[in-house]
């Protein structure tokens, strides 16, 4: 069992930064995949990035590609999600997603993910 805590969120201006992480504990997340998703209030659950096991490649959604980064820190048993150019529709509950699989293909459905956190409020003001 991967327990996850997602912790770094907060209230910005639009333009702003924060760096968002995602401690897992239970057992190492060596070989998982780990992911990024966000819920605005009113919609559903989108995917954001996901970061690849095998060789840390890194995948995001063409709403934040550029402006947000995706890493881990296999040592600490952490996943970073760096958020830059903050914009208010960027405002939404983030939250980090873990699997098991190590697979070539990119994971970027909520239902391919087993453990999730309980997630961070990231609210940008304009």
């Amino acid at each position: 069992q991967v327990q996850l805590v997602e912790s770094g969120g907060g209230l910005v201006q639009a333009g702003g930064s924060l760096r968002l992480s995602c401690a897992a504990s239970g057992r190492t997340t060596n070989g998982y995949t780990m992911g990024w998703f966000r819920q605005a209030p009113g919609k559903e659950r989108e995917f954001v990035a996901t970061i690849r096991w095998s060789d840390g490649s890194t995948y995001y959604a063409n709403s934040v590609k550029g402006r947000f980064t995706i890493s881990r820190d296999n040592a600490k048993n952490t996943v970073y999600l760096l958020v830059n150019s903050l914009k208010p529709e960027d405002t939404a509950v983030y939250y980090c997603a873990a699997d098991p699989k190590s697979t070539i293909a990119f994971l970027t459905l909520q239902t391919s993910y087993r453990y999730w956190g309980q997630g961070t409020q990231v609210t940008v003001s304009s």
